[in-house]
């Protein structure tokens, strides 16, 4: 794995070609690639003058910018960690930096903690000449596989996020099983705007470092206003994402009074130069999918977890609806006999949590580092992956009938008012429905009658009985939506504890 490792050639190799541009609701800026690495030479020795070396690990809790990725970078060449820290998740403080072991934390939020650096000083760092004293080349490093690069954390609904460790090997293993079905290459542009803090979103950057692309780093504020500019080849995006951008799409075509296709808005929306969409990290509804498609805009789902990295892909040469597509070489998918799927690894992302509740780790990795996911799912004869929802998300009835809710929640979203469902049964023999309207007001109407349809098309344990139409719609900011915008279902639950337990049946707005 060394001698072909993605990390190791960004850290041996400056890349000869690629751009990378920061694309912000006021404008864009763009810098050549090998001038990132430059730039990041610089911070490097700058922060070894401070005292960062092999092992130490700095924190980075600040929105996506240039700042971010050239401390990314910077730790890389110096062999050094990053614990990648959501805004809004956490706050700077020294008990942060206690906790997880944080030498100098870097950050755009207000704090006197010691050990933080306003995290507009790396600019300066990176831009200043050398002096005489720093003439001197950056001593050679080398990760090996099991070496961790970064600290990740969970986006999970509930409690403390655990912090795991992601293994080069992983990262390297990910990035090439990728690269074999997608082939990145010069001309091809990808977007990117869910927080830096997320590994798989830096994933991008160090495909484009060594594969010569180019890459956009937005915001999810400023992402559709950044797509028009830049044109991408490639967007990488959570399904809501994909439901916002469908919902602005069928409204200019409405607006034109049938002068213009969905085609042609979404040529208008992403550009004329998309070779295809990337959703994952939340269950993506199958009639969005098919729109997209239809458009001319391809779109892949494809499945994986913080703890396994990218399991399974969809992709141009091999696709099935309603699947998440086929095993990525140097995976292994199992399925046991209720259904579960766990995912076994060549390179695991590592074999334990970093920073977690007692008893987490060994709950969800086994010995080998094999992950027990919580899905439940099933492969098809050509090795297709098939999700049907969440161990712990199966209902059991009184009468001991077991319902997986996720199909039913999904059959609910195919309506255009309806932007998200969540599916409970506080008595354990009927199910309630709280819904996200996708518009405010909420069409209730719409509601109903997507109600019917999808209990029509139902078994008579799997009914819906009544639904709560919530007020304001989910969102990461009123703690409803994780950061990758899955819904927190025990936030949810206890936001509308009052409706979902009222016994009366029908439509009930919050």
């Amino acid at each position: 794995m060394t001698g072909h490792s993605v990390i190791n050639q960004i850290v041996s190799t400056p890349p000869l070609g690629g751009r990378i541009s920061f694309s912000r609701l006021d404008g864009t800026e763009t810098m050549e690639l090998p001038e990132l690495y430059e730039r990041a030479e610089r911070l490097a020795r700058r922060l070894r003058a401070r005292g960062i070396g092999p092992g130490d690990r700095i924190g980075i809790l600040a929105a996506n910018g240039p700042e971010w990725v050239l401390l990314d970078l910077a730790a890389l060449l110096l062999k050094a960690e990053t614990a990648g820290l959501e805004p809004g998740k956490f706050a700077p403080s020294a008990e942060l930096m206690a906790r997880y072991g944080i030498k100098l934390l870097f950050t755009d939020r207000p704090t006197d903690a010691p050990g933080t650096v306003p995290i507009g000083e790396v600019r300066g760092l990176a831009e200043e000449p050398a002096g005489p004293e720093e003439s001197t080349a950056l001593p050679a490093v080398e990760w090996a596989p099991r070496d961790v690069t970064t600290i990740k954390f969970t986006s999970g609904s509930t409690g403390t996020p655990k912090g795991l460790g992601a293994t080069v090997g992983s990262i390297d293993s990910s990035l090439a099983a990728v690269q074999e079905i997608f082939e990145h290459k010069p001309g091809d542009d990808l977007f990117v705007f869910l927080p830096l803090s997320l590994l798989q979103q830096r994933y991008w950057i160090y495909s484009a470092l060594v594969h010569g692309h180019d890459v956009t780093v937005s915001s999810y504020e400023a992402a559709f206003a950044a797509l028009r500019r830049a044109k991408p080849t490639v967007v990488m995006g959570v399904p809501a994402f994909y439901e916002t951008a469908r919902r602005q799409i069928e409204a200019r075509v409405r607006r034109s009074g049938g002068a213009e296709t969905a085609r042609d808005a979404g040529r208008h929306l992403f550009g004329d130069r998309i070779r295809y969409l990337w959703t994952g990290s939340a269950p993506a509804d199958a009639a969005m999918l098919r729109f997209f498609t239809d458009a001319g805009l391809p779109i892949f789902e494809g499945y994986g977890l913080n703890e396994t990295c990218i399991v399974t892909k969809n992709h141009p040469g091999a696709h099935k609806t309603g699947s998440v597509g086929q095993v990525l070489r140097g995976k292994e998918v199992l399925v046991d006999e209720d259904g579960v799927v766990s995912v076994r690894s060549d390179h695991p992302v590592n074999y334990r949590y970093a920073y977690a509740e007692p008893g987490a780790s060994e709950r969800m990795f086994g010995p080998d580092g094999t992950v027990r996911t919580g899905d439940l799912g099933y492969l098809d004869e050509d090795g297709f992956l098939f999700i049907r929802g969440r161990a712990d998300d199966v209902i059991v009835l009184d009468n001991g009938k077991k319902i997986v809710v996720r199909p039913i929640e999904e059959h609910m979203r195919t309506s255009p008012a309806i932007a998200e469902c969540v599916l409970f049964c506080p008595t354990q023999t009927d199910l309630v429905a709280v819904v996200s309207p996708a518009s405010v007001p909420a069409d209730l109407e719409a509601v109903a009658a997507q109600l019917a349809r999808t209990n029509a098309a139902s078994e008579a344990d799997e009914k819906i009985s009544r639904v709560v139409v919530a007020e304001t719609p989910f969102s990461i900011d009123n703690g409803l939506l994780t950061s990758q915008y899955k819904p927190k279902r025990q936030q949810i639950l206890a936001a509308h504890h009052d409706l979902i337990h009222d016994r009366k049946e029908g439509i009930h707005a919050a």
